[in-house]
């Protein structure tokens, strides 16, 4: 079935030129193209659209505003911003609404593999509500602690790059958002980059004040401290399993984009649960009990209970905001690694093994292995797996208790 894409630009010439260059595309999408926000908003209550591709500076709405008006009217649909590089501080503003940024002029080849990544998100989640509360996320919670720490680094005379690259770097929800905003093709960097304080280095000041700022503002939701989860000790775990997926990378590769985003893949692994927790609090408070009283894994009970998982809603999150495959991989799969495609080591082995391991650092025996042998036997690991369980037990007993 043709997906429904929309474009909004108030010049005719622009509208004009994507039409010719998309004209390859009319098979597989059914395309609207508007010269306002009000003739978009038109066009979105005669027909259902999947996917809106805004110009950011036009007169009466601009892409913010109207993208905005999107996120509350049809929350499904997903987001992108056209923009000139000249153009970051209503960049800035158009963050909450938008999932993604695209640089004006656009490459082709981008563009259309944007929309076409995009227009395959919706498969990845079966249900409608999970797919709304998904695709309307603009910001994720923070330790208010942090927050706190942030702000007044960010409200100081002398605010350091290097501080708020640090503070940024231990926070899942600034962390996610840093990455999505300096990887969109509007800044047009060379190559992915999945560390948290070179992103902030490269972005500046300028970028990360605001970016933090806005971080208060639609950081509405408070910590869902759940019995069975907290924001804190979720915390601690993603970092840990970060950690521990970056030394495991490091092990098996010296090719540092595999390295960082095994870094990255496992700080972001459990942030679907931070989403149930936030959008679902008293179900997925019932589904932490279930899962406990029944003594199984979390995600086969969130499995029954919602037809998904943790790991497939922070997937879903990832690739809406742009986050590269192999990241959106590893997340998605991180309990269930034969399902997915690739039988190479990737950042999805790190982190599956660091997950594994940090769950229960000792369980050597074939017993009590938490890891997929399947897995394991497929890729041949039988020889590394000792090692990595040694990097497992030194990082354990580094760890705060």
């Amino acid at each position: 079935m043709s997906k429904n894409v929309l474009f909004v630009d108030d010049e005719a010439n622009v509208l004009s030129g994507l039409r010719r260059l998309l004209r390859g595309q009319r098979a597989i999408w059914d395309m609207d193209f508007a010269c306002s926000g009000a003739e978009a908003l038109k066009i979105m209550e005669e027909k259902s659209i999947d996917v809106i591709v805004s110009d950011m500076r036009m007169p009466r709405m601009n892409g913010a505003e109207l993208l905005s008006t999107v996120s509350n009217r049809y929350p499904k649909t997903v987001r992108l911003i056209l923009s000139g590089q000249s153009e970051q501080e209503k960049v800035l503003r158009s963050i909450g609404p938008a999932h993604q940024f695209l640089a004006k002029p656009c490459d082709p080849d981008v563009l259309i593999g944007t929309i076409n990544r995009a227009c395959n998100l919706q498969s990845r989640l079966s249900d409608e509500t999970l797919q709304r509360i998904v695709a309307n996320i603009a910001f994720l919670p923070s330790l208010p602690g942090l927050f706190r720490e942030l702000m007044q680094i960010v409200e100081s005379d002398n605010c350091s790059i290097q501080q708020l690259g640090e503070l940024i770097g231990r926070d899942l929800a600034l962390s996610a958002k840093v990455l999505q905003l300096v990887n969109s093709s509007f800044f047009g960097l060379a190559q992915h980059v999945s560390c948290t304080k070179h992103a902030v280095s490269l972005l500046g000041l300028n970028i990360i004040k605001p970016l933090v700022l806005l971080a208060g503002t639609y950081s509405q939701c408070e910590n869902p401290d759940l019995d069975g989860y907290s924001l804190d000790r979720e915390v601690e775990h993603s970092l840990a399993v970060a950690t521990l997926s970056r030394s495991i990378a490091a092990s098996q590769t010296n090719q540092s984009h595999l390295i960082d985003d095994a870094y990255v893949s496992g700080m972001m692994h459990d942030i679907g649960k931070l989403i149930l927790a936030v959008n679902m609090r008293e179900t997925y408070q019932d589904v932490l009990y279930g899962a406990r009283d029944a003594d199984c894994p979390l995600w086969k009970m969130e499995q029954e209970r919602f037809g998904t998982t943790h790991a497939e809603m922070g997937a879903y999150l990832l690739a809406l905001w742009g986050f590269p495959n192999s990241v959106v991989e590893a997340v998605a799969f991180h309990h269930t690694p034969t399902h997915a495609t690739n039988e190479q080591f990737s950042p999805l082995t790190a982190v599956h093994f660091a997950n594994s391991f940090l769950a229960a650092p000792d369980a050597m025996h074939a017993e009590q292995r938490r890891w997929d042998q399947d897995y394991e036997k497929t890729l041949d690991l039988s020889v590394q797996i000792e090692a990595w369980s040694a990097l497992a037990n030194r990082q354990s007993t580094r760890l705060p208790v």
